[in-house]
C-alpha cells in the first residue's frame, strides 16, 4: 500500500509540476510557448500542428498552452502579432538612427536594405510562417498587425527618402521591391538560387548578394528622377 501511495504522489507531482513552472515564471513560459509554436508552425504549417505538440515542445504540460492563449488559432495569431511587432521595432530603431545620422539619401537607403536583409536572415521561422500564409490566401492572418508594419515601414521610407507616399506611389514600389530582392533568395536558397547559378551556402555568399541588392536598389534610386522612357518597340501598322 505504501508504494502505491508513493508512486501515486510520485504522478501527482509529475502532473503538477508544469502548472507549479507556470505559476512561478508565467512570463518565461509564455515565451517558450511562443518560441516554440513558432518553430512548429513555420515547420508543419497550422493545420498539422497541436497545442499538445507545442506544450511539449515547450517543456510544458500539454494543457498549459490552452491556458495561455485558449485556442490554436489565438496561439497562431500571438506568434504572427510577437514576429510584426519585432518588425515594427527594426523599422524604428532604423528610422532613429537615420534621423540622427543627417546622412544623405543613398547612405539611408543602403542602411535599411542591410538592416532589413539582416533582419530576415536572422528570422527563418518568420519567413517561413508569411510564405505559409500566402500559399493559404493569407486566411489566418489578422488585418492589423501586419497592415500596421507595413504601413510604419512606408512611411519611414517615404520620409527618409522624401518620396512619394501616395497608394501604389514610389515609396510603395520602392518598399516593395526591397522585400522581394531581400526575401526570395530566402525561400530559393536551395530552389531557384542554384539552379540559376547563385550560391548561397556561406556568410561570403550572402555578403555578395547583399551587396548586388545595395546596389540595384540604389541605381534603381538614382533611376526615380530619371523619367522612365520604353526601351520597347511601338507596334507599328503596315499598310
Amino acid at each position: 500500500m505504501l508504494d502505491d501511495k508513493q508512486a501515486h504522489t510520485a504522478r501527482r507531482s509529475q502532473t503538477l509540476a508544469p502548472s507549479s513552472e507556470k505559476q512561478r515564471n508565467p512570463v518565461r513560459s509564455r515565451a517558450a510557448i511562443l518560441d516554440a509554436a513558432e518553430k512548429l508552425f513555420a515547420a508543419k504549417g497550422f493545420d498539422a500542428t497541436s497545442l499538445s505538440e507545442v506544450g511539449t515542445a515547450a517543456g510544458v504540460s500539454r494543457a498549459t498552452p490552452a491556458y495561455f492563449f485558449g485556442s490554436k488559432s489565438e496561439l497562431y495569431q500571438a506568434v504572427l502579432d510577437r514576429s510584426f511587432a519585432e518588425v515594427r521595432e527594426a523599422v524604428r530603431a532604423g528610422r532613429a538612427r537615420a534621423l540622427a545620422s543627417n546622412q544623405g539619401t543613398e547612405a539611408i537607403l543602403a542602411g535599411a536594405v542591410s538592416d532589413y536583409f539582416d533582419f530576415l536572415a536572422a528570422r527563418p521561422n518568420f519567413v517561413r510562417l508569411i510564405e505559409r500564409q500566402a500559399l493559404n490566401g493569407g486566411d489566418l492572418l489578422d488585418g492589423v498587425s501586419h497592415l500596421s508594419a507595413g504601413q510604419e515601414a512606408l512611411t519611414a521610407i517615404s520620409v527618409e527618402l522624401g518620396l512619394d507616399d501616395s497608394p501604389s506611389g514610389e515609396a510603395a514600389q520602392l518598399l516593395l521591391s526591397i522585400i522581394a530582392l531581400c526575401w526570395f533568395h530566402l525561400i530559393h536558397a536551395h530552389t531557384v538560387a542554384p539552379a540559376v547559378g547563385v550560391a548561397l551556402e556561406n556568410g561570403e555568399d550572402f555578403e555578395r548578394r547583399r551587396s548586388h541588392i545595395v546596389g540595384l536598389l540604389l541605381n534603381g534610386l538614382a533611376g526615380l528622377d530619371r523619367p522612365v522612357t520604353s526601351t520597347l518597340n511601338p507596334s507599328t501598322s503596315h499598310d
